[in-house]
């Protein structure tokens, strides 16, 4: 099986966690594992636990780093890392890299469903277990639809695609990715159409509700915090302003110190920083990686450390 990924921020990414060659690292979104490999080749005595909820990745990852004895792999839910760990014995971690979203493999390979550009049965699902895109678009309500439309895909005209949607299927369910995309297409105004596909903002709404990818992001992010040791790094690469202003308001309350108004004489909250940024700014793609991986054009990386 081909799994093909361009591994987006990469040297930002390992020199950001600092690794140390005896150290317990984890990658949460390990897809074909290109951060994995850089972070094994890092290491000596340490570990390197590699995690995804996509069956495709684990198998290419069993494959990929079978005669290495630094690698553990884990098919599991990245929001599950802390109880993933702890099943396995495992206390504490120096690092945790998280590549949040939908992988290269999964986008490029049409008939999991993620694609506007090819029919396909329209799936979605990054663990291939579970509720479908095509359940959610003939059994919701026009308002959920709205919902999901406007505030995972920030869609301008959500209530109009939402309707077009309900329409359609009074007629016949809606079973593939061409004909949501022609719906969608239909429920837009021209100038839309004109501007980019306009399919892709309801894609991605549909995919993030499919797959809880925000939901998993708070808890995935609270988990690997909670399993850092001391001087532990937690980097997170986002794509869309969704996920990152989640990254963006989790680091900062672990940074925050003291929380008492400002015209209380002394401190009363006893709130200490639990964490400091290593980047003030997020870190984005070169000019050099944008003309290689025009994919990284929208990656966002955040990193913290654990004091």
């Amino acid at each position: 099986m081909e799994f093909s990924h361009i591994p987006v921020l990469l040297n930002e990414t390992i020199e950001g966690l600092d690794i140390k060659e005896n150290g317990i690292y984890a990658d949460g979104t390990a897809g074909g594992g290109g951060h994995s490999s850089e972070i094994l080749k890092r290491l000596t005595t340490g570990k390197l636990i590699s995690i995804d909820r996509d069956p495709d990745a684990i198998s290419v990852l069993t494959q990929r780093f079978k005669s290495n004895e630094n690698s553990i792999i884990i098919k599991g839910n990245f929001a599950d890392i802390k109880e993933l760990l702890q099943l396995r014995g495992v206390g504490r971690l120096d690092g945790v890299l998280l590549d949040i979203g939908v992988s290269s493999h999964q986008l490029d390979t049409a008939s999991r469903g993620f694609s506007f550009h090819e029919d396909a049965p329209l799936d979605m699902r990054m663990s291939q277990s579970g509720t479908t895109a095509e359940e959610l678009v003939n059994t919701l309500p026009f308002e959920e639809l709205r919902r999901i439309f406007s505030s995972y895909g920030e869609e301008k005209y959500a209530s109009s695609i939402a309707k077009g949607i309900v329409s359609a299927r009074e007629q016949k369910p809606i079973k593939t990715t061409l004909e949501l995309a022609e719906i969608i297409k239909q429920n837009v105004p021209q100038k839309v159409r004109r501007d980019g596909h306009p399919a892709r903002k309801t894609f991605q709404a549909l995919r993030i509700a499919v797959n809880d990818e925000l939901g998993a992001l708070e808890k995935g992010l609270d988990g690997a915090f909670e399993m850092l040791g001391k001087g532990g790094r937690l980097a997170v690469i986002t794509f869309h302003s969704l996920e990152d202003r989640i990254v963006k308001q989790k680091m900062a309350s672990w940074c925050q110190g003291c929380t008492c108004p400002k015209d209380f004489p002394v401190c009363v909250c006893g709130n200490k920083p639990k964490a400091k940024l290593v980047n003030k700014k997020p870190v984005c793609a070169n000019e050099t990686e944008l003309n290689e991986n025009p994919r990284a054009r929208s990656a966002k990386l955040r990193i913290c450390e654990k004091i």
